[in-house]
């Protein structure tokens, strides 16, 4: 049965990494003495190493060791042993390429599909998705295909932002790129706000955090869900 927290990001304003989320960690990875940690889509730049380490800095307040993928000399084995997997945010392409690079992207998403507890934030969470075409990050490597874990049936926005009217700049909004998207793609997106996360236990999806998400659809007006709805009707 499928286990997954699928967060819109790693750290909320004025609170330090993950602190948010580690009351609902603590449970998921209950069971996990350590987790492997991906490091791939390294956040400004950082090293494998670097980021790994911010990582065990968060999960040893919940008593849990992290090590990284880019630790092990078989990394396909690595995750198919893992008892708790971790995906990072950062640069969307920068971690899909290397899932496909390294024959890791099908492994990743059996593992999850046959019940590890999975977290993702940001761009480890995008990959949760059927493709990573509705990310916000800049294209500076170029993937072997945009196809990522579909372990939901849906596409994410992450870092969803509505706009701000008191703004004077008038171009892009978030939702404006998803209609692009959707002049092109059938699949349903999720907008995540910061401060909400996804709670996937084997079929159902619950929305939790104190904000809505925005689903849109195609040639369909985007509809406001409320914490606490199920959204494994979202097809």
């Amino acid at each position: 049965m499928k286990n997954i927290i699928i967060a819109s990001t790693s750290t909320l304003s004025g609170q330090k990494y993950l602190d948010y989320l580690l009351p609902t960690l603590e449970l998921h990875f209950q069971n996990c003495e350590t987790i492997l940690f991906i490091p791939y889509a390294r956040p400004s730049g950082i090293s494998h190493q670097g980021y790994t380490d911010m990582v065990q800095l968060a999960f040893a307040k919940i008593n849990k060791k992290v090590v990284g993928l880019h630790e092990f000399d078989d990394a396909t084995e690595a995750i198919r042993n893992a008892s708790g997997i971790f995906t990072g945010g950062g640069n969307t392409f920068v971690l899909v390429s290397q899932l496909h690079k390294n024959n890791l992207m099908n492994v990743l998403a059996e593992t999850i599909k046959n019940g590890t507890p999975y977290l993702g934030t940001s761009a480890g969470s995008v990959i949760c998705g059927l493709t990573m075409q509705t990310t916000n990050d800049m294209p500076i490597v170029y993937p072997s295909s945009f196809q990522t874990l579909g372990v939901i049936s849906f596409n994410l926005n992450a870092h969803y932002l509505d706009p701000d009217t008191s703004s004077k700049h008038m171009g892009e909004t978030r939702e404006t790129r998803i209609k692009e998207f959707h002049a092109y793609n059938s699949a349903p997106v999720l907008g995540l706000r910061e401060g909400s996360w996804l709670d996937v236990k084997g079929d159902k999806i619950i929305l939790k955090g104190e904000f809505t998400a925005r689903l849109f659809k195609q040639n369909q007006t985007p509809e406001e869900l409320e914490t606490g709805t199920d959204l494994s009707f979202i097809k």
